[in-house]
């Protein structure tokens, strides 16, 4: 799984994003997903999802 492909990632899974804040340095955050906010079924730069804690980033 490369968070590129959004059949991949299901509500639910355990995954590593990059936030926003965070492009420039490529830090990644740990979570749960809660919500898929890409419509699109691929993303060049990953599927961009919400954390159950609100936090919003793009699936590395």
């Amino acid at each position: 799984m490369d968070g590129k492909n959004r059949a991949d990632i299901q509500i639910g899974s355990k995954v590593k994003i990059v936030l926003k804040v965070d492009q420039r340095t490529g830090k990644l955050t740990e979570g749960i997903v809660a919500k898929l906010l890409t419509k699109s079924s691929y993303h060049p730069h990953g599927i961009k999802v919400m954390l159950t804690d609100g936090q919003v980033g793009r699936v590395q």
